[in-house]
């Protein structure tokens, strides 16, 4: 009998030990996120919709996310972030856009036992419940730059910038500094629209750039559909960085950088499990697996060989920190060529 006892009081604690991971292991982990543009684009906004879809198709009933797209309005934000933290129902709050900083600082602090996050930026303001995020957006700049030099037959290259702020300036100056290191010669023009979204204006400057002689543009921002949509009008190369591009680049596409926000947003979920909330800043980089090189579809299968060569060469250079990509004006490294350098024709 007191055997018996005893086998039943280790049972059930055993259960009270269980019963917690087992509830743990079926809540659902739900994320809302705020985006200044549509979800497709592709560019800054359809990067992190991208990501978020991917761990919902991952995680399956253990995820959920809501995303507000078109909230270019910040005042129309901060209503969306207010509403989200007060219900109580989101475990991670992201604002996916720099402009929302100001709100997160003065909202965060209100909602203790709330995760948030914003980017790109890496500042978290000192609050524990605030994670920031920014992309090392230099390095496939760099490897777009190299290779933009390596194609251009008229030796102008024309560059459509919506802000010099945050990871568009970083994609800028990597793409100057790659196309200086490859061929000195090759002379970048960079206009900035002092927008992201204005498409006219971007169609305008890249119009601008194409009167000057450049035969290869380049930009970021949602805005790029203009200039895209002039390269292929005037039978120019373009490349892009933030989302894939290439349905719409179709032939004028070469290569691409792919933010993948899903490598840190899997960190920030595993963390937040853990109890810790915030006050941590990531990077996505070529290291980590946060920023991927993409050739467009539409190259030639030789010229994408040679070109994933110079890839796979100018990404381990830069991940050795042998090739620095935003380097100073007394030291340029030189990017390393490809065994075959592929003609400027298509």
């Amino acid at each position: 009998m007191k055997r018996r006892s005893l086998l039943f009081l280790i049972v059930f604690a055993l259960s009270i030990s269980v019963m917690p991971a087992v509830r743990a292991q079926g809540e659902v982990f739900r994320v809302a996120a705020v985006a200044p543009s549509a979800t497709n684009d592709l560019a800054f906004s359809q990067s992190m919709f991208d990501a978020l879809t991917l761990l919902d198709e991952e995680l399956g009933d253990g995820f959920e996310f809501t995303f507000q797209e078109g909230t270019f309005i910040v005042d129309d934000a901060a209503v969306a972030l207010r509403d989200w933290a007060s219900s109580g129902e989101y475990d991670l709050i992201i604002a996916h856009g720099s402009q929302y900083g100001a709100i997160l600082e003065e909202l965060a602090p209100d909602f203790p036992d709330i995760s948030f996050a914003w980017g790109t930026d890496v500042n978290t303001f000192g609050l524990d419940n605030v994670y920031a995020y920014t992309a090392a957006a230099d390095q496939g700049g760099y490897i777009n730059g190299a290779i933009a030099a390596t194609l251009t037959r008229s030796g102008v290259i024309g560059v459509v910038g919506p802000i010099e702020v945050g990871d568009a300036k970083l994609y800028v100056d990597g793409f100057k500094a790659g196309a200086a290191a490859t061929n000195p010669d090759v002379q970048v023009l960079v206009t900035y629209i002092q927008s992201f979204s204005d498409v006219p204006l971007a169609t305008e400057a890249a119009e601008a750039h194409v009167s000057n002689g450049a035969d290869i543009l380049t930009g970021t921002a949602q805005m790029v559909v203009g200039p895209i949509a002039v390269a292929k009008e005037n039978g120019l190369r373009w490349f892009g960085t933030q989302s894939s591009q290439a349905a719409l680049a179709e032939e004028a596409g070469v290569a691409f950088q792919v933010y993948r926000w899903d490598v840190i947003l899997r960190d920030m979920i595993a963390k937040r499990a853990d109890g810790v909330l915030g006050g941590e800043s990531y990077v996505i980089d070529l290291e980590n697996g946060g920023l991927m090189m993409e050739l467009s579809p539409a190259l030639d299968p030789d010229r994408a060989a040679a070109l994933q060569d110079l890839i796979d060469a100018l990404s381990e250079g830069i991940i050795s920190g042998e090739i620095v990509t935003l380097p100073s004006a007394a030291s340029t490294p030189e990017a390393p060529e490809p065994a075959s350098t592929p003609e400027a024709g298509r």
